[in-house]
């Protein structure tokens, strides 16, 4: 048997003469119609699934919404996701999502081989879908690896797209957006900070030690009062490196009187809301 590199369509192998129809059968799997992988379940990831979905309109399609975010490096995206397109078809199989809709060409870039909706484009396309929160969420984390420009996707709004639906959710996700956050539980707790009155928080905020050897980013505060709030994930505790990094991390901004408010997963909103206040009204502006 010649060898196919996965995904393939599989019409195109048996015509160029690399499989034969019991071949295709019995060693590969389809994905899509007419587009097979040799991979299991487990190593399907959201590119290779994107890549098939691709193969599957024909090479006609252009990977958009969740996809391409996911593509442009946007993390937190799980590859169980559909794959995104927009490509004229009603009835994508399972596992596709089609859209319509006709794009300019400098809305559409390629990466790794496969042609995707451009960053502002794609961040038009995901502030519109979900809740406001989740359209948020998703615009930090592909904004935090684009660095993509919100008015630019606000001038693609008004001057190609203003009739388009969920725009009013876009500009509000846009307004509150932060490419600062590096998770969605970040977002969370800075929409609860600003939800409840607070000025909005600098995201990122660099901190040196006080011997000038290391320097920290906190994850969100206000650098006028050194009261910083952040999101300790799973990851702090389990990993050991970790945890004697945040140990050595904690002395040096103790020893820089910066107050912090540190928020894990069962930490209930009110709590999180008392704890904030209480340092806030403990702590003040620095000249």
């Amino acid at each position: 048997m010649t060898f196919v590199q996965t995904p393939f369509r599989g019409s195109e192998a048996i015509e160029a003469g690399r499989l034969r129809k019991h071949q295709l059968r019995s060693r590969f799997t389809a994905l899509f119609p007419d587009v097979y992988t040799d991979r299991c379940g487990a190593d399907l990831s959201l590119f290779h699934r994107a890549e098939a979905a691709w193969l599957w309109s024909r090479r006609s399609g252009v990977l958009a919404g969740l996809t391409a975010a996911a593509l442009h490096g946007a993390r937190y995206i799980e590859d169980w996701q559909p794959i995104e397109l927009i490509w004229p078809n009603r009835r994508p199989p399972p596992g596709i999502v089609t859209h319509k809709g006709e794009l300019a060409a400098d809305e559409i870039v390629v990466r790794g081989g496969l042609p995707l909706t451009a960053a502002e484009r794609t961040a038009f396309d995901i502030g519109r879908r979900g809740t406001l929160d989740q359209a948020i969420a998703r615009l930090d984390a592909l904004g935090n690896a684009t660095g993509f420009a919100a008015a630019d996707v606000l001038r693609l709004a008004s001057q190609k797209y203003c009739g388009a639906r969920g725009v009013r959710q876009l500009i509000s996700a846009l307004d509150l957006h932060d490419p600062g956050s590096q998770s969605p539980k970040e977002t969370w707790l800075r929409l609860l900070l600003v939800r409840a009155g607070y000025p909005r928080p600098t995201t990122q905020i660099p901190v040196r030690s006080a011997d000038g050897r290391r320097t920290y980013y906190l994850d969100m505060g206000w650098e006028d009062r050194k009261l910083a709030v952040e999101y300790d994930g799973d990851h702090h505790r389990r990993d050991p490196a970790q945890f004697a990094h945040d140990i050595l991390r904690s002395e040096d901004l103790d020893e820089l009187r910066w107050t912090r408010i540190r928020v894990a997963k069962r930490h209930t909103e009110s709590d999180v809301l008392r704890r904030v206040e209480r340092a806030w009204d403990a702590t003040h502006t620095v000249a």
